[in-house]
C-alpha cells in the first residue's frame, strides 16, 4: 500500500505542476518541457524507485554495490584534496550542450571535485554542491553499514564518513552522529529498556524542561552561527517562497522556479534549498500535501515494520535521512543521487 501512497501522491503533484502551467497561462510547449524536466526527471523518482524495490531483489545486493561505490569515494577524496592544494580552477568542465537539453541549472553538469571559500575547502566529487554529497554519503552510508562482509561495510562507511566530513556541511554531521541513536531507539519501542528509558527520558525532560530549552536553542544559535552567511540566505529563501506562495498561488503554485533570485538570496532560484517551502512554492498546498501525505504514511508504517524487520529498520534510516534533508535541499531534485536508498525504501513498504 505505501508505494501506492507515492505513486498516487506524486502524480498529484504532476497534476499541479500542469494545472500551474495552464493558471499562469504558460504555452504548450513550456508544458510539455516542464513535464520532463521537472517532473520526470524529479517528482517521479520518488515514486519510481521505491516501485522497482518491490521487485524481487535482494538488498544485500544494494548494501553492496554500495560499499563498492563508496571505495571509490574513499580514494577520491584524498585525490581531490591533493588537487585543492595545486589552486586549480573549478569546475573543471561544464557540459553547457546538456545544461540546455536538461533544463537544469549548470551547476548539475558541471565536474567540480571541490570548492574553496574563505580559505576552506569543501568537497564535491560527484554531486552538484556540498550538502548534496553530504546527503548522498549519509545514504550510502546506512546502506554500506548493512553489509554482510565486515570488509566492505568498514570500507564502504569509513569512505562515506570522509566524504561527509570533507563536505564540511553542518547537516551532513549531524545525520551522521544523530540519525543511529534515533533509529536504535525507533526500531526498538517494544523492549522494556527503550520503555524504561523514555519513561526516564520523559521525567527528566518535565523537571528541567525550561534549562532543555534554552540548551537547544543555543545549540540551534550554534549551528547557524557556523556558517552565518548561508543560514541567512537559506531563512531568506524560505521567508520568500512561503510569501510569494501565500500572496500569488496558494493553491497550485508558481509552476515553475525562476531561474535567479534577487540579490538577497545571492540570487538562488526562490523555492530552492527546501522540499517544503518549495514544493509550496511551486505547486501549492496541492503539492505540498502530496509530498507530506507520502511521507507520514511511509514513516508510520515503517515505524511499525522495523520492530520485527532489518529491512524495514534500514529503510526508515533512509528516510530519516530524507526527513531532515528536507529542510535544507529539494528532495526531488537530488533524487537521481541517493536513489538506491528509495530503492530500499521500497523494500521496507514491500
Amino acid at each position: 500500500i505505501g508505494v501506492w501512497v507515492w505513486i498516487v501522491c506524486i502524480s498529484v503533484i504532476g497534476l499541479a505542476l500542469v494545472v500551474g502551467h495552464l493558471d499562469w497561462g504558460f504555452s504548450t510547449v513550456k508544458t510539455i518541457e516542464s513535464f520532463i524536466n521537472s517532473f520526470l526527471r524529479t517528482w517521479a523518482l520518488l515514486a519510481l524507485f521505491p516501485l522497482i524495490g518491490c521487485l524481487n531483489i535482494r538488498p544485500q545486493i544494494i548494501y553492496r554495490a554500495i560499499s563498492i561505490l563508496s571505495l571509490q569515494t574513499l580514494i577520491l577524496v584524498p585525490i581531490t584534496y591533493g588537487l585543492s592544494l595545486t589552486g586549480l580552477e573549478m569546475p573543471l568542465y561544464t557540459s553547457t550542450l546538456m545544461a540546455k537539453i536538461g533544463g537544469n541549472s549548470q551547476r548539475y553538469y558541471a565536474v567540480s571535485p571541490y570548492v574553496i571559500k574563505s580559505g576552506e575547502t569543501r568537497l564535491f566529487l560527484f554531486a552538484p554542491w556540498a550538502p548534496a554529497l553530504a546527503f548522498a554519503c549519509n545514504v550510502h552510508f546506512f546502506l554500506s553499514s548493512r553489509d554482510p562482509d565486515i570488509k566492505w561495510r568498514f570500507i564502504g562507511m569509513i569512505g562515506c564518513a570522509a566524504a561527509i566530513v570533507g563536505s564540511v556541511s553542518r547537516m551532513g554531521i549531524i545525520c551522521l552522529v544523530g540519525i543511529p541513536i534515533l533509529v536504535t531507539f525507533l526500531g526498538n519501542l517494544t523492549e522494556p529498556a527503550i520503555q524504561i528509558t523514555a519513561g526516564i527520558g520523559s521525567f527528566i525532560g518535565g523537571l528541567f524542561g525550561p534549562q532543555l530549552l534554552m540548551i537547544a536553542r543555543n545549540l540551534k544559535d550554534s549551528f547557524s552561527g557556523q556558517r552565518s552567511a548561508s543560514s541567512r540566505v537559506r531563512s531568506a529563501l524560505a521567508r520568500l517562497s512561503h510569501r510569494k506562495w501565500e500572496e500569488d498561488a496558494p493553491i497550485w503554485g508558481h509552476a515553475i522556479k525562476v531561474g535567479k533570485g534577487p540579490d538577497v538570496v545571492a540570487k538562488m532560484p526562490i523555492g530552492s534549498h527546501h522540499t517544503w517551502y518549495g514544493a509550496l512554492y511551486t505547486h501549492g498546498i496541492v503539492g505540498f500535501i502530496g509530498i507530506f501525505l507520502p511521507i507520514v504514511y511511509t514513516f508510520i508504517e515503517l515505524l511499525i515494520k522495523a520492530q520485527r524487520s532489518k529491512v524495514a529498520t534500514t529503510a526508515l534510516t533512509i528516510l530519516l535521512v530524507c526527513i531532515l534533508f528536507s529542510f535544507g535541499e529539494n528532495l526531488e531534485t537530488l533524487a537521481y543521487l541517493y536513489w538506491p536508498g528509495l530503492v530500499v525504501v521500497g523494500m521496507g513498504l514491500k
